[in-house]
């Protein structure tokens, strides 16, 4: 038999105590031995609930009881969470965590402690929810160069994004229907600024690239711009806006962004919708492979959780390579990267507006609705951000011309 804790007792960490429960035949024949939950930490107490024997809110009892071996973090947040866990490596147990935000940030220094104490640091409900993305870099895809990592990681937004495409609807009044629904929180701006998707692919980078990227050194852009007539410009290309985060390199430099981006019918993600979430690798060798399901919510994160305990409780004693260094990684500026933009444009006179996007762009295709009087779009060639972005502004600079919106496009 194997004790465990659980550090949080909110919505993951109710969910991996029911899932052990509700699998725990079938757990305990892929773990080869009983698992059983000996700790659930909350300051809360739970009246009548099945743990409440099992309940304590002090840290100290988990960390110094030589029964349990692995820990499940499932707190969220970076403190306690951070000074936790690193205590629980250094005590010899393993830990398992769903949290994107410790792991983004302290994941290589946790990595490190766990190699040198013989434990293991497991987090594969950090990035994907219930996909299973974590392991497959670190062992499945090795033989591989990976040159370029590109997913849908935030539900929320997806969710906004496809309402907004099916029903023609603006941002604000698809964010108060994800709200009543449970997919988006009251204070959204993590999500829809884009801060979520931005720490999943900083640690999606570090792993496929073997060094550590910041997510503060990552570009974010939300969807909080994003009209219905921008979707409905979308339709008309046949494109489909979604929030992207990529990370990608080229040339032996590394560049990564979150933004949202017009993509063809033809591209991988385009059929992804809903809270749905999907990571598309590109590799050397392998070529295109994704990875697609539910990226959040109790169950499907909670069994990640469990499925990481499990792997834990196979290599007690035993220490998985994960090739993540401390080392930073040094990120190609993002000016230099190759992209292009649809670019919507709002004149007073239209030969004239045409003549100034000819004349600093060159001919270009362009895109007009009926519904959007006084403006039409342009679509870019492919150059570098810092090129386009200065003729973008140079553009904004001409008289009787705005620029209404610019999204960057693969198509």
């Amino acid at each position: 038999m194997v004790s465990i804790a659980v550090l949080g007792y909110g919505i993951v960490g109710s969910g991996v105590v029911e899932v052990l429960n509700a699998n725990q035949a079938s757990i305990d024949k892929r773990a080869g031995i009983h698992i059983r939950i000996k700790y659930v930490l909350d300051k809360r107490r739970f009246p009548g609930n099945p743990v409440e024997d099992i309940l304590t809110d002090d840290i100290e009892t988990i960390l110094q009881d030589p029964e349990v071996k692995v820990i499940a973090e499932v707190m969220g947040g970076v403190e306690p969470a951070y000074s936790w866990v690193k205590k629980a490596l250094l005590c010899g147990k393993s830990v398992v965590s769903s949290n994107k935000e410790l792991v983004a940030q302290h994941g290589a220094e946790l990595l490190s402690i766990a190699k040198q104490m013989n434990t293991n640091f497991l987090f594969e409900a950090s990035v994907g929810g219930g996909i299973p993305i974590i392991r497959p870099l670190n062992e499945s895809l090795t033989a591989d160069e990976i040159y370029e990592i590109t997913g849908i990681l935030n539900g929320t937004t997806n969710f906004i994004l496809t309402k907004m495409t099916q029903e023609g609807r603006e941002f604000e009044d698809v964010l108060k229907e994800a709200q009543a629904l449970g997919y988006a929180e009251r204070n959204p701006s993590a999500d829809v600024e884009g801060h979520d998707a931005c720490r999943k692919i900083a640690i999606l980078s570090s792993l496929a690239f073997g060094m550590q990227v910041d997510y503060e050194d990552i570009y974010t852009e939300g969807i909080t711009a994003i009209s219905k007539l921008d979707i409905a410009y979308a339709k008309k290309m046949s494109c489909q806006i979604k929030l992207l985060a990529t990370s990608q390199k080229e040339d032996q430099r590394i560049f990564a962004r979150v933004s949202p981006t017009m993509i063809g019918s033809d591209h991988p993600l385009s059929t992804v919708q809903g809270v749905f979430n999907a990571v598309l690798v590109k590799g050397n060798m392998i070529g295109d492979v994704m990875f697609y399901g539910r990226g959040a919510g109790k169950l499907p994160t909670a069994s990640a959780v469990v499925a990481d305990i499990i792997d834990a409780v196979r290599h007690l004693n035993q220490n998985k390579i994960c090739f993540w260094s401390t080392e930073k990684i040094q990120m190609m500026d993002l000016k230099d990267a190759p992209t292009r933009f649809f670019v919507r444009v709002a004149y007073e006179d239209f030969e004239g507006a045409i003549k100034e996007v000819e004349n600093i762009f060159g001919v270009l295709e362009v895109v007009r609705l009926e519904e959007a009087s006084k403006e039409f779009a342009i679509i870019t060639e492919l150059e570098t951000e810092g090129l386009l972005q200065e003729k973008i502004e140079e553009l904004q600079q001409r008289n009787g011309i705005k620029i209404v919106n610019r999204i960057r496009i693969e198509k």
